[in-house]
């Protein structure tokens, strides 16, 4: 078991997002966080976008892990999703993104929030992970894909053969 697989619900998992640019992806995220725990869609943008600011959340490989902030949280909040198309996103490749893991976290989760991206950052960086969430079209399957991930895996997996 991960730490992400606790704070990613099935229902926070989206498939093809029909978005053309990071501003209307951070829109849906709101969206999406707005209508499943009441977080004004307006602070998670705001949120997302100011963290943006700082630097992009693009991690290379097409995947970016957009997070921020919110005063009120008392534990962070997770969403996954996959773009229909591509999304300059200015991460360090210069490669568009399409995987994207945004996260929420309270205003004080100093360790908790570094713990959540440095899972998130070698999760990601597992070619195999990437290329199962690009092609399936099940959302369950990529919910599990993602919380059932282990770094162990591959060895697991090699020592079994």
């Amino acid at each position: 078991m991960n730490l992400v697989s606790r704070l990613l619900p099935v229902n926070h998992v989206v498939l093809d997002l029909d978005v053309s640019s990071k501003k209307r992806l951070f829109e849906q995220i709101g969206l999406l966080f707005e209508n499943s725990r009441q977080i004004p869609r307006a602070r998670v943008f705001d949120s997302l976008f100011d963290r943006e600011k700082l630097g992009s959340t693009g991690l290379g490989y097409g995947v970016a892990i957009p997070h921020g902030r919110i005063k009120t949280l008392k534990e962070p909040v997770c969403a996954f999703a996959r773009t229909a198309n591509p999304i300059a996103f200015e991460s360090p490749d210069g490669q568009p993104v399409n995987l994207v893991f945004a996260m929420l976290v309270p205003e004080h989760a100093n360790e908790a929030h570094l713990e959540l991206l440095s899972e998130l950052a070698q999760m990601f960086s597992d070619a195999s992970l990437r290329d199962a969430l690009a092609t399936t079209q099940d959302i369950q399957a990529a919910h599990r894909l993602i919380t059932e991930w282990s770094p162990y895996a591959p060895a697991q997996r090699s020592a079994a053969v």
